[in-house]
């Protein structure tokens, strides 16, 4: 384990009563450092983020009702724009991504790209060739409107005011932006998990605008079992009492949802890897070998997942978490269209639909009903597992293969052949 994720055992003690000995309450303490929200607010440092305003009169509405007024999405470039825009890519991210795909970390950008070994020069979305953007989704909170981002109407973040969005809405705040930056139509979409139902949603909605469609490790409906994950993670988080029902932006440093955030986060990297990782990396390996019996002794795999939630919170935002794991939930091409096999049948171009062999959240079986709907439409599908025991995260990791299997399938796509 990296020495960043060591931490200092905890302690275990107890508490006495009149029927005996109990454990006392859970330990687990964070640091006091910890900023309310990991959010990037106006006047923090901007690194490579730009920024596009969709401007009053008009205001933003939503699927599910409401509006936004002022709606700025942050986004970030890569490579040069062909005179006929015809090279432009887009990159959709996932849950807990933002714009920042490629690049260092530094001041203003907390981590370093979340997908840096696949966009650049000479890489698998290559930046030598290829316009790449990256977009904050709506929600969000590096930068495009989301809960932590001041209403204009008061001048105070939205917190608990924030409409709930869809991936619709999304996509259409990304295509407000494509028509900003002169792009008519996408080379292609490329997105995983989240990304993934962007990328869908944009052949579904905008069919004229999108040459092909990047779908990995995505599904056309969030299931019942992914709902279900996704709910007891947001009710962790709302019941932390310093989330103060969304309205935890003026709390006092180093008392934010930290403890709902980190657990919601914690139960969420379960569902990422597979059961052969946890076991080959940590096993039943002790975080204190010299204790064992206290009722909070931890194992490794728990340090682990305490570490991650707390390097969530740096720079992550608790409202945003709960407003896009929602989205999520949300997700179902077929909602109000007649179903999805009506949905299906308006994509027009060829669809990549990439699995991971071990995932056990979006199992193979969600890209295997998606090739097999495309096909079924009249549409072209082309249809790739990649054998990992990574899980989940596999789209993120296994970067070989996954970028081998995006760059074979543009490659023939360009070439007509499919």
């Amino acid at each position: 384990m990296p020495a960043s994720e060591t931490r200092k055992p905890l302690s275990s003690p107890v508490a006495s009563t009149t029927d005996g000995v109990i454990p006392a309450p859970h330990p687990r303490g964070y640091s006091a450092d910890l900023p309310v929200t990991g959010a990037w607010r106006p006047g923090d440092p901007r690194g490579n983020r730009r920024f596009f305003t969709l401007q009053r009169p008009h205001t933003f509405e939503l699927e599910g009702g409401g509006s936004l007024r002022d709606v700025t999405v942050a986004y970030e470039t890569w490579g040069e724009l062909a005179a006929d825009g015809s090279n432009a890519v887009l990159v959709c991210h996932a849950l807990t991504g933002d714009s920042h795909v490629s690049g260092d970390a530094g001041h203003a950008h907390p981590t370093p790209g979340w997908w840096g070994e696949m966009v650049g020069p000479a890489k698998t979305l290559d930046t030598d060739s290829l316009y790449v953007v990256c977009a904050n989704v709506l929600g969000g909170c590096q930068g495009t409107t989301g809960p932590s981002s001041p209403d204009p109407r008061t001048g105070d973040p939205y917190g608990s005011s924030f409409p709930t969005v869809t991936v619709r809405d999304i996509v259409r705040t990304q295509r407000r932006l494509a028509d900003h930056l002169g792009i008519g139509r996408w080379l292609t979409v490329v997105g995983g998990s989240m990304g993934a139902m962007q990328a869908l949603e944009w052949a579904v909605m905008f069919p004229d605008r999108v040459g092909s469609v990047c779908a990995l490790a995505g599904c056309m409906a969030a299931s019942a079992q992914q709902v279900g994950w996704s709910a007891v993670g947001r009710t962790a988080l709302a019941l932390d009492p310093n989330w103060r029902g969304g309205d935890y932006y003026d709390n006092p440093p180093g008392q934010g949802p930290h403890a709902g955030l980190a657990i919601a986060r914690s139960l969420a990297q379960i569902t990422y890897r597979s059961d052969e990782v946890f076991e080959d990396r940590f096993g039943r390996e002790l975080f204190d070998v010299r204790s064992v019996y206290g009722a909070w002794d931890r194992f490794q795999v728990e340090s682990y997942l305490d570490y991650h939630g707390e390097k969530l919170v740096r720079r992550f935002d608790a409202n945003t978490y709960l407003v896009l794991n929602r989205v999520m939930d949300l997700h179902d091409i077929g909602r109000d269209r007649g179903g999805i096999a009506r949905a299906i049948s308006r994509i027009t171009s060829p669809v990549l639909s990439l699995s991971i062999s071990s995932d056990t959240l979006y199992p193979p079986r969600q890209q295997r009903e998606l090739h097999d709907a495309v096909v079924a439409a009249g549409g072209r599908c082309v249809y790739t597992v990649v054998d990992s025991p990574h899980g989940h995260d596999g789209f993120l990791l296994e970067v070989e293969a996954v970028g081998q299997a995006i760059k074979d399938f543009l490659e023939k796509e360009a070439s007509s052949v499919c």
